[in-house]
């Protein structure tokens, strides 16, 4: 199956761990072409927390995951309310480098982002007491996603964008927007 060379696409390195024993929730998406360890994936609109956070990867992603943590932990409020409520932890952490183009290895700024539970939506979603965490919605989109497991260091991160750039090419995919790290477990979570 090709699909034609109009149709716009997100970039998404995947990063996937071991199998959780306890359901967190993912996004939404179907497969649309699949090519191990490649696919196309449609995502349906999400929510998000995100922080912006200055380092390499591995600090800003720590930094990162440590500010929407402490929202998600009960550093919020609902409106017209203020009692902190809990929110659920959901599958992945996504790490996107802010240097507007397909590097990885050298980025200095990160958007770090959890996607929230689907029972969310703006209007109901608890408010982030810290100005540095905000809410953002998602609009559906095509993924180009690269399936594989290990560390992840800037370098390798780096390849394997190089590998699912050059698989959406042979598709004639589009590709547009920045690669994203996405981790299925914390980022000190052994890979085996």
């Amino acid at each position: 199956m090709r699909l034609n060379t109009h149709a716009l696409l997100a970039l998404l390195v995947g990063f996937l761990g071991m199998e959780s024993a306890m359901a967190i929730e993912e996004p939404h998406y179907e497969v649309r072409l699949s090519e191990a360890p490649f696919e196309l994936r449609h995502y349906a609109p999400t929510l998000i927390a995100q922080t912006l956070v200055e380092g390499d990867m591995d600090a800003a992603s720590n930094r990162g995951f440590r500010l929407i943590a402490d929202f998600i932990f009960g550093n919020n409020a609902t409106t017209g309310s203020e009692q902190a409520t809990k929110i659920a932890m959901t599958a992945p952490v996504t790490v996107e480098p802010q240097s507007g183009d397909t590097r990885i290895a050298g980025a200095r700024q990160w958007r770090i982002h959890f996607v929230m539970p689907s029972q969310y939506t703006l209007a109901n979603i608890p408010k982030p007491n810290n100005p540095a965490v905000t809410l953002h919605e998602v609009p559906g989109k095509y993924v180009v996603v690269h399936r594989y497991s290990g560390f992840n260091t800037e370098a390798r991160v780096q390849a394997k964008t190089h590998e699912t750039l050059a698989w959406a090419q042979q598709q004639s995919l589009k590709v547009v927007g920045t690669p994203q790290l996405s981790r299925y477990d914390p980022p000190w979570t052994l890979p085996m």
